[in-house]
């Protein structure tokens, strides 16, 4: 059985096309259920799905749980519902379209592969181009340059390992992490180390997390590029780009403290914090210089909200 786990958040249309990809190209090698986690969207989502998708599973929020609350309200659900029947879930972002025998690929490879934990697709584009979605852990110059405005001007093999860029784009191999836009996991890993850790990570970081507990309790992480699955990338964050901000350094510090102690995250948050400054300073030499002043005015109270709520 494959239980495919969805978290959305006011984003009803890109739903509405991912789960009639789900429809078009379903599973056939096992059977297939669907469950929707929606963080009290204020769209007609949940709406939408009871008229359009009867057979949806639709857990409706209160509040907005965020990416890990929410797919683990969802994970609960398939434990009460399915325990280890299901014997694979696809946590899938609502903002992605699988493409034909996307499912059967990624399933046939996991009967093949046991011990392989967690399995990515490949990630692309709505034009076809590659979206890159496999990574190894971070080390702390990573996390200092990766995602920042430095990333632009380092040299480009500081980042290569991060990246995975030692493998062609269309290899199967073994990696530490992939981005959680759609990661299929066997349950009986899911079982043995656990739900995403929602009292660290609202948003972000927390696949690298979960990655990073599953290869220590000895399971693989593959990217399985024979697979494609379709992402339209950050369609819920950006609706507020200022604590998307927040909650994505936010979240590479925390990861830091948790799996390399207080001393590298301390490091990690002095860097981005001067960083940060040095772009307020940017936005606010053009803000006095007249130059889109309402622009600048947001960019500036965004930095600074991050530079503060980093040390949360």
């Amino acid at each position: 059985m494959l239980v495919i786990l969805i978290v959305s958040w006011n984003v009803r249309e890109l739903l509405r096309a991912c789960l009639l990809s789900l429809q078009r190209y379903p599973a056939t090698s096992h059977t297939q259920h669907i469950v929707v986690v929606d963080n009290a969207s204020a769209d007609g989502t949940v709406e939408m799905l009871r008229a359009d998708f009867p057979a949806v599973h639709c857990i409706a929020n209160s509040q907005n749980r965020g990416f890990t609350g929410g797919n683990n309200d969802g994970l609960g659900w398939i434990d009460a519902q399915f325990g280890a029947n299901a014997d694979y879930i696809l946590l899938l972002n609502p903002d992605t379209e699988v493409t034909p025998a996307a499912l059967d690929t990624l399933l046939a490879y996991a009967d093949a592969h046991p011990q392989a934990g967690i399995i990515g697709p490949q990630l692309r584009y709505p034009d076809g181009s590659i979206q890159s979605s496999r990574r190894r852990f971070p080390t702390l110059r990573t996390a200092m340059i990766e995602s920042t405005w430095l990333q632009a001007i380092a040299p480009r093999a500081w980042l290569d390992a991060f990246y995975v860029r030692d493998h062609a784009d269309n290899e199967t191999c073994s990696v530490d992490w992939i981005v959680g836009a759609a990661m299929l996991t066997q349950y009986s890993a899911y079982a043995k180390i656990g739900s995403l850790d929602e009292k660290t990570f609202f948003m972000y970081s927390e696949e690298l997390d979960w990655c990073r507990r599953m290869v220590l309790a000895g399971w693989q992480v593959v990217y399985h590029p024979a697979a494609v699955v379709i992402h339209h990338e950050g369609q819920s964050s950006q609706q507020v780009s200022a604590r998307r901000m927040l909650n994505f350094n936010r979240s590479k510090v925390r990861y830091f403290a948790k799996h390399h102690g207080k001393a590298q995250a301390a490091l990690l948050r002095v860097s981005l914090q001067v960083q940060f400054l040095w772009q307020m300073g940017l936005e606010a030499a053009k803000w006095l210089a007249g130059h889109r002043r309402p622009l600048r005015a947001e960019r500036i109270q965004a930095y600074w909200a991050t530079i503060c709520g980093m040390g949360e």
